[in-house]
């Protein structure tokens, strides 16, 4: 199972004021930030072992703050800010200490975490001396050094024994959740999962909002009552589409209920940060998602000239498969590796989903049978929802063998019947959710009868 963990972003950008000041946004390198606040906060000429403890704690506050998306969630277009009210002291244009910068360069992509959480911890710390905090005393670490304790012991000191380090955390840009487009009706996507574990975490909170049962990816009628539900309390148009207000509004009320940037933070555990699908899919690799990459690359290049088409089948990752990956990929100005990652994957959606918005419409009317894009599941209710069950009418009207079927534009017990007899029949996952290769085997088993 994958699991979304921390990661060093290469650059962050900082906000050159308090939250709501009309302040300038820079965009440096993380490694340079934390040089910057480093170099401000602490003396380079206190003992090696009190500097990496102080190091250790502005890195994984910065961490915290981006892992947890704190800024982007309340609105605003930055990572942290260079007040130290708010933040850290970040001053444009500062110098670095060559101690202070042998150290970071060392141990830039290590940080803290606390007993089995999975966040970074937010390790408050203040000078010890003109202020007092409940974190770490910049200057009590220097006694503490004096005295032989080694940068772990230092920080165990202050943020209590169960904390533990962690060394040589990714470096990557991917560091936000959002998705990049609307999640609806239909959809199955890790970022669905996402929303399901945050939105049954602030129900606890908010306990008019309805518990999510199903705790898959896939973006079910449940979960839509549940997103209208937080819409309306929270003063959001209901639509029951989580856009980017909307995830952004989640994400800030699950940071406030589990207190993310606090020391007593309920904290996020590793069940809580897994993912349904990993974060790859390249050549060797045999799962259901692979099928639905195989449908979406034969549809966009069926009406995509610059892109060969293979006419892609089955569950593996094979070497056609990667071809259609790469040409894809460099279609649509990806670098072209045949992997299908997080972007590509995007990409990928978007443009079958555009696609079949422009297919001209006499192609529906000679060949209606185009996947609609996303998944079809108990509940649902639509035009999509009836052609399904015409094609499982035209099978039940002809071969009398599955249980029957309304033709009346809703997924009720006699069309989930219907469907489950069918997967079974085709050998696939029994689960009653119409995807890409369900809808497949139902259209074409259609025309044979």
């Amino acid at each position: 199972m994958a699991i979304r963990v921390p990661v060093v972003p290469e650059y962050i950008t900082v906000h050159l004021g308090a939250p709501d000041e009309a302040a300038r946004n820079i965009t440096v390198p993380f490694i340079e930030y934390i040089k910057n606040v480093a170099s401000g906060e602490i003396y380079s000429t206190w003992p090696t072992d009190s500097l990496k403890a102080n190091i250790l704690a502005i890195i994984s506050f910065t961490l915290n703050r981006i892992y947890n998306e704190w800024y982007p969630s309340k609105g605003y277009n930055f990572d942290i800010t260079n007040s130290s009210k708010y933040d850290q002291s970040f001053v444009e244009n500062r110098q670095f200490f060559e101690s202070i910068t042998v150290i970071v360069d060392d141990i830039f992509n290590n940080y803290i975490r606390k007993g089995e959480q999975i966040q970074p911890l937010y390790a408050s710390y203040c000078d010890g001396k003109n202020t007092k905090c409940d974190g770490l005393s910049q200057w009590g670490t220097v006694s503490l050094a004096n005295r032989g304790y080694s940068p772990l012991q230092i920080l165990k000191n202050y943020y209590g024994n169960d904390i533990q380090l962690v060394y040589n955390a990714p470096v990557s840009n991917d560091v936000t959740t959002y998705p990049g487009y609307d999640l609806r009706l239909g959809d199955f996507d890790n970022s669905v999962g996402i929303i399901k574990t945050e939105l049954n975490r602030i129900s606890r909170n908010y306990p008019a909002i309805p518990k999510v049962q199903d705790m898959g990816a896939l973006y079910d009628v449940e979960l839509e009552n549940a997103i209208k539900k937080f819409q309306e309390i929270f003063d959001l148009k209901v639509t029951g589409i989580v856009d980017k207000s909307t995830w952004y509004k989640i994400k800030y009320l699950y940071n406030a209920v589990k207190k993310i940037s606090s020391l007593y933070s309920e904290g996020i555990t590793i069940e809580e940060a897994e993912l349904i699908f990993p974060g790859t899919q390249q050549i060797g690799n045999t799962s259901k998602y692979i099928r639905a990459i195989n449908y979406y690359l034969n549809v966009i290049a069926y009406f995509d000239n610059t892109i060969p088409f293979r006419d892609l089948k089955g569950e593996t990752f094979n070497e056609q498969t990667e071809q259609s990956v790469k040409d894809f990929q460099r279609a649509y100005g990806i670098e072209p590796t045949g992997v299908v990652d997080t972007n590509t994957w995007k990409f990928m959606r978007q443009v079958y989903l555009d696609t079949l918005k422009n297919i001209p419409r006499e192609y529906f009317t000679s060949l209606p049978e185009f996947y609609p894009g996303f998944i079809l599941s108990y509940g649902m209710t639509g035009d999509n929802i009836l052609l399904l069950q015409k094609y499982l009418y035209t099978i039940c009207s002809k071969k009398h063998e599955i249980p029957g079927v309304r033709v009346n534009g809703i997924f009720d017990d006699l069309t989930l019947q219907s469907v489950k007899y069918l997967q079974r029949k085709f050998g696939l996952e029994e689960k009653g959710l119409v995807g890409s290769a369900t809808w497949y085997y139902i259209v074409e088993y259609s025309k044979e009868v």
